[in-house]
Order: structure tokens, then C-alpha cells, then sequence
């Protein structure tokens, strides 16, 4: 079941960034699907879903934002790091 959401928007402001209102609505979509994607509210998958993009047609303008497509936390990546670190030790003392 789909939701029907209305907004105005002054034709003025399409006017002065030389957009129509279809273009003006996609970016919208997207740029709304890609902040809940950066909260970890939605999948990126549901993300692209949401934008009214197939994953990889997603995953390509997230690269052409110069958005990371995952998103580690600190903590992860230093324990990834650590772990790096340890076989990279295990790896010495076998020489």
C-alpha cells in the first residue's frame, strides 16, 4: 500500500536552480532515501527502494556523491584493525 505525500514548493525556486518539478522530485527522493540510509534507519537496499532506484543504479550515484557505501563505526573498525594486527604479529613469529 503507497502513501500519497503533497507539498508546495514556490515555482520560483525550480525557476533559480533551472530544475523541473520531475527532477526537482527525484533528487528530493534521493537525497531523503540517503539521509535515512546514513542514520542506519533504512537498508540500502530499502534506500534505492525508496529513491526509485534498482540497487546498483543506487550504489553508482552514492559513488558519484562521494558517499561511502559502508559505514563503519569507530569501534568496528578498530577492532578490524586489531584483528589485522594480530594475524599480522601470528604471521612474524612463524618466520
Amino acid at each position: 500500500m503507497q502513501v500519497l505525500l503533497q507539498m508546495s514548493v514556490d515555482e520560483r525556486l525550480l525557476l533559480s536552480l533551472k530544475e523541473k518539478k520531475d527532477e526537482f522530485i527525484a533528487q528530493m527522493m534521493f537525497h531523503h532515501a540517503l539521509m535515512l540510509y546514513r542514520k542506519g534507519k533504512v537498508s540500502l537496499g530499502k534506500a534505492a527502494e525508496f529513491a526509485g532506484y534498482d540497487k546498483i543504479t543506487f550504489i553508482h550515484k552514492l559513488q558519484l556523491e562521494n558517499e561511502p557505501i559502508f559505514d563503519y563505526e569507530n569501534e568496528l573498525t578498530f577492532e578490524m584493525a586489531d584483528a589485522v594486527n594480530d594475524v599480522l604479529r601470528i604471521m612474524d613469529n612463524q618466520k
